[in-house]
């Protein structure tokens, strides 16, 4: 839409225009003046109802249904093709269905696992759309805005879809429409519709009102006043629906029509950088894997430069032909998004991925960037490099080591216990403003503390000799005691005092160890090995 300003005719309406000279309307839009509004693209859902979930998850053959107890009656929630043609139904209750078909199989529902199974086939939607979501308790959402061009067109979409799932041997309905909850609803009433934008309502009007998942008692209120029918519904004011039935009517009513349509909840956020590849013939080999991960990763650093970022988290997805997904994920301690240092730390984890028959798809992903700025080049320091450098070189370094075993630095805590006194942090974290132990203390502590039997002249005074089972250490040098008071502030009981010392035995070793509580008369005191010197 544009706006266009009236002025009076002048002189140069009539001269023509020069070469490179802007027209009236060009002159207006490069000051801001004439404003265009592009027509946003329509919404378009594809929802898939899988109503054999449960059978074809356990590959039943033959009459069979599963149950759950509600309100202290078993009732039915699934059947298979073969027992619904004989006339079970979910929501008869197992008594009934097994008079009805006394040859039926009967197991307990397993919704947790029927759940599970339709998130992973949610993770392989995500092939079609980054925007996919599970529709409990048998049915897939996906955004497809701008996606059926890809595939020909929203026709072949749907077709493909339904036959790599039935290759799967999975039942599937399938229907296209601008609402979520209209295409759901089309799925599961008439398979196969693609709905134009704004007809939503008109598709929807000769449906049963079962469609729309109404709670059964809004369903047996409506039906009680001959309202069978989407369109029956839809016909009637909405002023006495909603004082009558309540708000969840009316917004079902919205949701379906696309009044105001409910937004696709997906399964997990479409990541801000990307970078993937479809392939033809499926992907087995180790070679093909790793030179597919060097151009992803080149795609990706690509993006991240442009956009002056860098990457933290890094997330490999593998859909394989089978509709399986594997997943790899790499960390960094920095931003960075140097595709050659990405590639080492994948490399010890890319023996882990498991193809099969092989993959279909790869994507890559930045799960977590930050603000990354170019390296500035500077000259070199004593050190021989600047020490942007030098920092980014040892987080390469911490990055290759994380990937075999944990790398972690300690950081000092409010605490004067030995095994409190630390703790572990991210190499790259922010250390606490707290003091380091005044004393010296061995850099690694026993987990547990061994006992020990000491000799010592004077019931307050260093050892002379310790023993520990058969093993006996003469000590040559001793310093001590350094005692440590409990902390009374902690609720609780708390352990003894202790005194601590620093021995050095005739083999050059040096030991840390320590007396609990206080010397009692007649009583052996308690000595404790706690660690060890470099």
């Amino acid at each position: 839409m544009r706006r266009r300003f009236c002025r009076p005719p002048s002189l140069l309406d009539a001269l023509p225009p020069r070469p490179g000279d802007l027209s009236e309307t060009d002159a207006f839009d490069s000051l801001g003046i004439i404003a265009s509004v592009a027509p946003a693209a329509p919404r378009r859902s594809l929802a898939l109802h899988l109503p054999w979930l449960a059978a074809e998850r356990r590959h039943v053959i033959g009459p069979w249904a599963s149950w759950e107890t509600e309100r202290q009656q078993r009732r039915i929630v699934a059947v298979s093709p073969a027992a619904a043609a004989a006339g079970i139904s979910p929501g008869q209750t197992l008594a009934d269905a097994q008079a009805i078909l006394p040859e039926l199989t009967v197991e307990p529902a397993e919704t947790l696992a029927d759940l599970a199974w339709l998130r992973r086939l949610a993770l392989w939607a995500q092939t079609i759309s980054p925007l996919a979501a599970p529709n409990p308790p048998d049915g897939l959402l996906l955004d497809i805005t701008g996606v059926p061009h890809l595939h020909g067109g929203e026709d072949a979409l749907l077709h493909k879809v339904v036959q790599h799932l039935a290759r799967r041997g999975l039942t599937v309905r399938a229907a296209i429409a601008g609402a979520p909850a209209a295409a759901a609803a089309l799925a599961r009433a008439t398979p196969g519709r693609i709905v134009p934008p704004g007809a939503e309502a008109e598709a929807l009007g000769p449906l049963p009102l079962s469609v729309l998942r109404l709670p059964a008692a809004t369903a047996a209120a409506l039906h009680r006043l001959g309202l069978r029918r989407v369109g029956d519904v839809l016909r009637q004011p909405r002023g006495p629906l909603a004082r009558r039935f309540g708000a969840a009517l009316t917004l079902a009513l919205d949701a379906a029509t696309g009044q105001h349509p409910t937004p696709i909840q997906p399964l997990r956020p479409p990541a801000a950088f990307l970078a993937s590849r479809e392939f033809l013939e499926p992907l087995i080999t180790r070679e093909a894997l790793d030179a597919v991960l060097e151009v992803l990763l080149g795609q990706l650093c690509r993006q991240l430069a442009t956009a002056g970022k860098g990457a933290r988290r890094l997330l490999l997805l593998g859909f394989r032909v089978d509709g399986t997904m594997q997943a790899l994920h790499i960390g960094t301690g920095l931003p960075a998004r140097d595709p050659r240092h990405f590639a080492r730390l994948f490399q010890p984890r890319m023996e882990k991925l498991e193809p099969g028959f092989g993959f279909e798809r790869l994507t890559l992903e930045a799960r977590f960037v930050e603000d990354h700025a170019a390296p500035q080049a500077s000259l070199p320091s004593q050190g021989g490099l600047a020490a942007e450098a030098r920092q980014e070189a040892l987080a390469a370094l911490l990055d290759r080591l994380a990937q075999r075993l944990p790398v972690w630095r300690l950081e000092p805590r409010e605490s004067h216990i030995p095994e409190r006194a630390v703790r572990r942090r991210d190499p790259f974290a922010a250390i606490a403003d707290a003091a380091w132990p005044g004393q010296p203390r061995p850099l690694r502590l026993l987990r547990r503390p061994l006992a020990l039997q000491v000799t010592a002249p004077l019931p307050d005074e260093p050892p002379i000799q310790l023993r520990h089972g058969s093993r006996v250490w003469r000590v040559q040098r001793a310093e001590g005691p350094e005692r440590i008071e409990p902390e009374w502030w902690r609720p609780g009981p708390q352990p003894p005092f202790r005194d601590y010392y620093r021995v050095e035995l005739t083999s050059g070793a040096r030991l840390w160890v320590c007396r609990s509580g206080a010397v009692v008369p007649g009583e052996t005191a308690r000595w404790w090995l706690h660690g060890r010197f470099a």
